[in-house]
């Protein structure tokens, strides 16, 4: 499988000239919904094809900026523009590779990452790191090299429910926060 287009709330914010407060307020008000989104480490990433669509979509049309697209495509590249979900292979955010390795710590993973010890991001949105599955998988000998204390095993539960898309662990549910947490 190859690497999906996808937009982040940022992302999906500058393909319509609004900020990205305004795509939460388009999710509460049930205009907007995560159908077409991959949930990494509690946060939506929707297909670029859908959110590419998705002006035209709602009641009140909203324009794309084309010339934000073309930005966020070439950012990407190489990539594929999947029309659904199960296109896209299974991708991991900190949350979901600090369960895969039985870290104690996502602030820890954090400092690897921003030190250059840990595989190269396949996409930087929203202002988060996020790999395909398979990225980080092969690069577990190259990280294992520049560790300096952890021994960077991968856990093959955490693995196989990532590869089969079951996994339920920290990171796979968008958690409501704000007003929208005291509400449940």
């Amino acid at each position: 499988m190859q690497k999906p287009f996808l937009a982040g709330r940022q992302e999906f914010a500058t393909l319509y000239g609004v900020k990205p407060t305004q795509v939460t307020q388009w999710i509460a008000r049930g205009v907007l919904n995560y159908d077409s989104a991959v949930i990494l480490s509690g946060s939506p990433y929707w297909l670029m094809s859908f959110a590419r669509g998705f002006g035209q979509m709602t009641p009140r049309p909203k324009e794309l900026d084309t010339l934000a697209v073309q930005r966020i495509v070439a950012e990407q590249e190489p990539g594929v523009w999947a029309t659904s979900l199960e296109e896209v292979p299974p991708m991991v955010g900190l949350q979901e590779v600090t369960q895969l390795f039985g870290l104690s710590s996502q602030q820890n993973l954090s400092a690897v990452v921003r030190q250059g010890r840990f595989a190269s991001a396949d996409y930087q949105l929203s202002g988060s790191p996020l790999w395909l599955l398979d990225t980080v998988i092969k690069a577990v000998p190259e990280i294992r090299e520049k560790s300096r204390t952890l021994t960077w095993t991968v856990d093959p539960q955490v693995e196989a429910a990532l590869r089969q898309r079951r996994y339920t662990g920290p990171g796979s549910k968008i958690v409501p926060r704000g007003l929208a947490a005291r509400a449940v």
